[in-house]
């Protein structure tokens, strides 16, 4: 592949991370703009690297799934960083689902899915805003928190947490 192709992919994901990265932004998330944009082209990048950048050698076929599969365990890492548990409960749950969706993105950008990178964009930055109004109603509606009790429910010792 040539480098204006290349470099058009990144470039492509770099935008589709900017739009998720803009609304996690705009809601005051750790994984804001760039770290969304970082993720995509990232990702992009590899999954570019896994498919051009390795000669088949002899009648071998290329083995680009294992840059894929590494990309996610690198992703996760990542998401897990950005969980946090506190006497409230768990934070952070949709930020890591994010960053393990902009990492599927980059990868669909680099494999060249285009229009599956887009509209996956599309969908989930529709929603990150749209469902945040619901989301806030929905929390306000709810009779206890949803971590409510979890401090006192017995351990396996039969003691409390």
């Amino acid at each position: 592949m040539d480098f204006a192709s290349q470099a058009g992919k990144l470039l492509l994901a770099a935008a589709l991370g900017a739009v998720v990265g803009a609304e996690r932004e705009l809601g005051g998330k750790a994984a804001g703009l760039r770290t969304n944009v970082v993720i995509t082209v990232a990702s992009a990048l590899f999954t570019v690297l896994s498919i051009d950048a390795f000669p088949v050698v002899g009648d071998a076929p290329r083995d680009t799934a294992r840059v894929a599969a590494q990309i996610v365990s690198g992703v996760g890492f990542l998401g897990a960083g950005a969980l946090i548990r506190d006497a409230s409960g768990v934070r952070g749950l949709t930020t890591a689902a994010e960053i393990w969706l902009m990492a599927a993105v980059g990868m669909a950008v680099g494999a060249g899915a285009y229009g599956a990178a887009i509209f996956t964009t599309v969908l989930i930055a529709a929603l990150l805003f749209g469902l945040r109004p619901v989301s806030a109603w929905l929390g306000a509606k709810a009779p206890i928190p949803p971590s409510a009790g979890l401090e006192h429910e017995p351990d396996d010792d039969g003691g409390q947490k």
